[in-house]
């Protein structure tokens, strides 16, 4: 974590504080001059990973108030730099604040235009600072801080003055809808309470003369003086801060003021630089007069700081997912070790439940062996329902045809099956390495007017069935008439005292598996 440090400079000398937790410590105070600049080298060098914010509390510095166009963006951005460069000639630490658009229909926008306008006061504190690469978040000047100290405090006058003491000077400060208009400061010739309070009537007096000569107020209009003071100096101030029909005084107190804003270190006498200090390192504001080139190491720790922090986050997901992952290997292991002991215990039930068995008259090993070689001859058992259906879907249409017998086997032996010596068309087969084979046997009868010739034709059909089937292969053994050539065959051979059935044998194979 870094630490803050607030950096208050003056006319004289640069003092350095500490600011944590709304305590406000003061670690150094170096002096306008070469030692006090090679200290507070040494002391940069010391605190090389603080944050470091300056305020100034000068007199050379400016104030204006601009009417500018509606505009927006890098156009504003120009047209302010540009009034900034003829108002404040030279001067390099400069800024504006917006107090507010017109109402009229232009809708201008009107700009507090200030400037710190002594370069050579700020200029060797600003090197000492960027030679030490310290990040500098901004120079703010004490003035702007007033509004936001009168936003703390709930006060809001339309037009006031703010009083304040700061290292033997006084801060005059005219203040319209609770932003800084004009401000300047005085010296105090003595510290004392007393006198003090007599430069607090006077001064607020010559600066309402001003502002009326300025035409920012009328010459009647009442307004008011806040004085910013200890508890103890109430009386002298009731006794020299008089009331007239157009300046009214208001005492604040400092020590309430303090407790109010938080700041737990409380002022030892009526300076308020560390109420102001405090207020920048609580709630600094937007504007602020360092330019880019005196904040480039500011920028860059910013980038180092986003960096650290999103590497942060990465590692606290990751220790997230890795926390989430043990857990998981965790409850699997206690998941694992429950099935374990489950195991364990059913196996144990298991093998007392064994022991009750009787004893078998082999070992395990042969009886698991028998078993797998009963299921090896199971699957490659065969049945000849599927045969049978085929041959059945074939003689469906074949009424004249009477099956006498049919002969399965198995075919898972290379046995050749031949047809008779007599028969037409007979051959040898080789049947496939597995499959089925069956052997029908039957006649054919048709009736006595019946004539050779439509014998073959209903035993042809009968064959044509049997081959439709792609899964068969059909042979005929034996057919109803013998018509080897030679032989005539005639109508006559089945007159109608001498009719008898005609035989037929066909050998029908079917493969099984693969």
């Amino acid at each position: 974590m870094y630490e803050r440090r607030l950096l208050y400079v003056n006319a004289s000398q640069l003092s350095a504080f500490l600011w944590q937790g709304g305590v406000l410590s003061e670690e150094g105070c170096f002096a306008a001059g070469d030692a006090g600049r090679q200290q507070f080298a040494a002391y940069l060098a010391a605190n090389a990973k603080s944050v470091f914010t300056m305020l100034a509390n000068v007199a050379e510095e400016g104030f204006h108030v601009e009417l500018i166009p509606f505009l927006r963006g890098a156009n504003r951005q120009s047209i302010i730099s540009r009034r900034l460069g003829q108002l404040f000639f030279g001067a390099t630490l400069t800024t504006a604040v917006s107090l507010g658009y017109q109402k009229s229909r232009r809708k201008d926008e009107r700009v507090l235009l200030a400037a710190l306008t002594r370069n050579e006061l700020f200029a060797p504190w600003l090197e000492v600072i960027a030679r030490a690469e310290a990040p500098l978040a901004g120079v703010h000047s004490l003035p702007l801080l007033g509004p936001l100290l009168l936003r703390k405090l709930a006060l809001a006058d339309e037009r006031c003055l703010l009083l304040t003491v700061q290292d033997q000077t006084l801060r005059q400060s005219y203040l319209e809808k609770a932003e800084v208009h004009f401000s300047r400061l005085t010296p105090l010739q003595s510290s004392s309470i007393g006198a003090v309070a007599q430069t607090f009537a006077s001064e607020a007096r010559k600066l309402q003369q001003y502002l009326v000569s300025q035409r920012l107020i009328g010459r009647q209009e009442p307004i008011t003086a806040y004085l910013l003071a200890r508890r103890e100096a109430g009386e002298a101030l009731a006794a020299s801060c008089v009331d007239s029909d157009s300046l009214s005084f208001v005492h604040l107190d400092l020590e309430h003021c303090a407790e109010k804003c938080g700041l737990r270190t409380i002022p030892a006498d009526l300076r308020c630089e560390p109420l102001f200090l405090h207020l920048l390192a609580s709630d600094p504001p937007r504007a602020q007069f360092a330019s880019d080139v005196e904040r480039h190491d500011y920028h860059l720790w910013l980038i180092r700081s986003a960096l650290h922090g999103a590497a942060a986050v990465a590692l606290f997901a990751c220790l997230l997912w890795a926390g989430k992952q043990l857990f998981q290997a965790y409850r699997i292991q206690d998941e694992v070790d429950g099935i374990r002991a489950e195991t364990l215990l059913a196996r144990g039930r298991y093998e007392e439940i064994v022991r009750t068995f009787p004893p078998i008259p082999t070992t395990t090993d042969n009886l698991r062996r028998v078993i797998d070689r009963y299921a090896e001859i199971e699957r490659g058992s065969s049945s000849p329902v599927d045969l049978w259906r085929e041959v059945s879907h074939a003689l469906q249409g074949a009424a004249s045809v009477e099956l006498e017998s049919l002969e399965w086997k198995a075919a898972d032996s290379p046995a050749v099956a031949r047809a008779p010596a007599g028969a037409i068309g007979a051959s040898a087969v080789q049947p496939p390495p597995v499959g089925e084979t069956a052997i029908l046997a039957g006649s054919l009868r048709l009736g006595a007017e019946s004539k050779p010739r439509q014998v073959l034709a209903a035993f042809n059909s009968l064959v044509d069935a049997l081959k439709r089937n792609p899964g068969l292969e059909v042979e005929v053994l034996q057919q109803p008439f013998d018509v080897e050539s030679g032989k005539p065959l005639s109508g006559g051979d089945a007159t109608s005292g001498e009719f008898q059935a005609r035989p037929f044998r066909i050998q029908v194979r079917r493969r099984v598996g693969p």
